[in-house]
Order: C-alpha cells, then structure tokens, then sequence
C-alpha cells in the first residue's frame, strides 16, 4: 500500500533525532524560573492566605509542585524516549484521529491561558509606558505584545531558550526585590505577613483548606502535565542509558527542582500582595507599594514573566497540537498564529472573570488523559511504541476508523468523575482515567485490534533512545506493513 503525502506525517510532528535536542538539564530549569510566573499562582497564594499561615500555605504548595512534578516528568519519558509530541502518541490511545479530540480541548485551554497571560502582560506595559511617557491604551500593548511572543514562538525551541536564558536572572532579581517592597507594604499596614490570616479556620477545616492548596498547584499544571512530550523530545539525553533516572535528567532538574522552587516563591508573592492591599494580583499591590522608576522596574518582572510562560506553556503545545489537525498543510509557525488568533478571539479582557474557572475546570477534566497515557505508555505497552505506525494512515493505529474507543470512554468517565469532585480532580481523573482505561484497553480494545509492541515486547524493535535509536520515518510514501498477528479482527 502507498500514499503520498499522508496527513499524519507533518514534518514538524516527526520523531526528534538525538543530535536535534539541544536543550540542556540547565536550560530547562531556566525556561522554568519564567514559565512559573503566572496570574495563577498568585491567586493561590491570596487564596491561601484567607485560611491558612503563610507558612502551611508554602508546605501545600511544594507538597502540590514536586508532586505534579513527578507526573510530569513521567509522562515527558515518552518524548524523551523516542522523541514524539504529545498529539502524535496520543494516537495510540485515542486513534490517528480520535486524537484531535482531546488534543483541540487542551490546545484551545492552552491558546485561552496565552491571550489571559498576554493581558495581563499588557496591562504591565501600559503602566510601564504611563509612567514614562503618560501613554494609556492597553489594547495597543496587548496587539503588540502578542505578535513580539509569536514572532519569538515560530523561530523555534532555541529562540525560546535564548530568550528564557536572557529574561530568568532579571525575573529572580525583580520578583526578590517586589516580595521585600510587597512585604513593606503589609508591615505599614499593621500586618505580619507570617502570623496574618484574614478568616483563619481549625481542625478538619484546616486539613481541608491545606489540601485546597496542594490540588489547586497540581489541577493548574495538570495540562502542561499531559502534553510534557511536546517539550520534552527536544531535552538532551544519553544514548543506550538505561537508568531512567540518568535519562530524565533534564525533566527532573527543571520540573522537580526548579518549578517547585519558582512556583512556590511566586504562591508566596501573590499571599503578600493580598496581606499588603487585600488583592493577589501583584500589578494592583505593586501600583499602590511602589511609584516611579520603581514601579516600573517591576511591572518589567510581570512582562517578561508572562512572555516566557506562553511561549513554553502556551504556544508550542497549542501550535504543536493545531499542526497535527491540519497535516502538512499547516506547519508549526501557521499554528502558532492560530493559537495566537484563538487568544484573541476569546477576549480575556472582558471575560477574565468567566474564563479563568472555566479553564480550571477544563485542566481537571484533562487529568483523566494522564492518566490514560501513563497506563498506555508503562502498563499496557511497557514503554515500546510501534513508532512507524503511528505515522501511517493504515497502521495499527487506525482501529475503528480512526478511533480507539477504550480511550475516548476512559476519557469521559475520568473527566466527569474529576468534574464531580473537584477538590481532588486531578487524582481522581487520574485514577479513573487510567484505570477505565486499563480495563477497557486490555481485555476489550486490544483483544479487538492487536498491538504489535505488546504481543512481541521486544526492546530491540520498539524502544528509541534507550537502545540507542533514533526512529526515521519515510515522509513521502506509506509503506504500512502490519504484522498480520496485529490485524484487527473486527473492522
């Protein structure tokens, strides 16, 4: 069988070679000390400290970071490994084209956080300009200054770093010194910013708040948690390392090490900015703290915070996810302009309200797709991937025409089940997701539609960089050769 040209065989979507990933253990926590700086760390911390002591707030919050961490390291092996995004495995447990589904749901969450991040970015510009020159549009700021981001995105994963590498040693700096003028500001208000607490609560409703904390950290990045692959296939890595520790050495100094550290100290930030002037947003509290060559300085902290947050967080996975829906016919920079156009669409500025919970709820009903492919990924395949298939259009893959229904089911009894509970919605998606999944995939899907990486788990076959391969796949003819043991029974 031959085809040419085949939509799943975008060439900015295939597989990663060792030699192309060029980002370091270092470089990643770097990209980290910006990605963390977001609007919604602050709101935890003002949250936070409406029940809690600043200190149990910043246990919760490591408690929630290391451990979101971890997942995401997990499930950033799959692009380690064999050097795949996020939408292309997802075709392993949802179907060549199942997975648009739930990869057009994270890629629009994704592209709504760039546009909220990019206003709130504006509005620190607008103050920056009104301070210097008594310009005031901040819809101007907002139109530039989501161009400068993309334009910055579509140059590629080594301009992101560049810029991370130049923004990082300026954000420590400017967010240390806004913590002290922040901190300033709440002693002058009569207020202890360690002993303050606005509603304190006791007994089991501490516990209750305490876990608040801890779920809220981890139901943020529960979607950069599933999309990690798209990130992580460009980290360096040895070859024929088997020790997934030594492996994963890039994800665990960035996403167990650095976020935690970076998004606690920003948890800490928006907890003073609401002892100081009873607001999280530390724009609002920096604009009553501080005044002149000052308050510029820091609402500089805010832009660049926010610019290398979308590019990592926000851009890449949407443009990744949109350019697995259009094929070759949209490349990776036409889909960072639809992300672009998406953030914009949705009008953070007169919605910012609304969508904000909105999308909180939408990341816990995304956490049944971790874990969905964590028992894909570890449990059912053991880390072989049957990589040539996932690029062709006839492959093993294909399932019901196009459709892995163990996957989509998993999905919508994990999602709802994180919908119903939403205190703890990233564990019980989780948990339901992956183990709806496991049970549906194994003794039902699978006996249907044969894996050939699971009835011939063989290492030399379909493991990647750990036998030190680097997957090649033909871009230009399909030649699916499916072993007839994984033909499906039933089509």
């Amino acid at each position: 069988m031959s085809k040419k040209d085949s939509y799943l065989k975008s060439p900015d979507l295939l597989p990663i070679s060792h030699g192309d990933r060029k980002i370091s253990a270092f470089g990643f926590a770097v990209i980290w000390v910006g990605m963390a700086v977001v609007l919604a760390a602050f709101a935890i911390g003002g949250s936070g400290i409406q029940s809690l002591p600043l200190g149990w707030v910043i246990v919760a919050t490591l408690v929630g970071s290391v451990a979101i961490g971890i997942f995401m390291t997990i499930i950033g092996d799959i692009g380690v490994e064999h050097g795949l995004s996020f939408p292309v495995y997802m075709r392993a447990p949802f179907g060549t084209f199942g997975t648009h589904i739930p990869s057009l749901v994270r890629g629009i969450t994704a592209s709504c956080w760039f546009g909220i991040n990019t206003y709130f970015g504006a509005t620190a510009i607008n103050g920056i300009l009104n301070l210097l020159y008594g310009f005031d549009n901040w819809f101007i700021c907002f139109v530039l200054f989501a161009t400068v981001q993309l334009v910055n995105t579509a140059l590629g994963i080594k301009a992101v770093e560049r810029f991370a590498d130049l923004a990082a040693p300026i954000i420590i700096i400017i967010s240390s010194w806004m913590y002290v003028a922040l901190s300033d500001k709440a002693l002058a208000e009569g207020r202890d910013i360690w002993v303050w607490v606005e509603s304190p609560v006791t007994g089991g409703a501490a516990f209750t708040a305490f876990m608040v904390v801890v779920m809220a950290n981890m139901g943020f990045w529960a979607t950069l948690a599933a999309d990690m692959p798209s990130l992580s296939r460009f980290f360096k890595a040895p070859k024929n390392e088997r020790n997934w520790l030594k492996r994963n050495k890039a994800q665990i100094a960035g996403s167990i090490v650095a976020m935690p550290l970076v998004n606690t100290f920003m948890v800490i930030i928006g907890a003073v900015s609401y002892v100081a002037v009873l607001n999280y947003d530390p724009v609002v509290g920096l604009q009553q703290a501080a005044s002149g060559f000052i308050l510029g300085v820091l609402l500089l902290m805010i832009v660049l915070a926010q610019w290398s947050t979308n590019t990592s967080a926000n851009v890449i996975p949407a443009a990744t996810i949109f350019s697995n829906v259009g094929g070759p016919k949209i490349p990776f920079w036409v889909g960072v302009i639809m992300a672009g156009v998406v953030g914009i669409l949705v009008q953070p500025w007169s919605l910012f309200g609304i969508i904000i919970p909105a999308l909180l709820v939408i990341g816990g009903i995304l956490s049944a797709i971790v874990g969905i492919l964590f028992t894909d990924y570890y449990i059912l395949r053991k880390r072989r991937v049957n990589v040539q298939d996932l690029y062709e259009e006839h492959g093993q893959f294909r399932y019901m025409n196009g459709f892995n229904m163990a996957g989509l089911i998993a999905w919508v009894v994990g999602g709802a089940a994180a919908y119903l509970m939403p205190s703890y919605s990233f564990l019980v998606g989780f948990a339901v997701g992956g183990i709806a999944y496991y049970v549906l995939a194994k003794y039902w899907w699978f006996e249907k539609y044969k894996q050939a990486e699971i009835e011939d788990p063989s290492d030399e076959k379909y493991l990647g960089i750990t036998v030190g391969r680097d997957w090649t796949i033909d871009e230009g003819v399909e030649s699916a050769v499916v072993p007839e043991a994984t033909n499906p029974i039933n089509t």
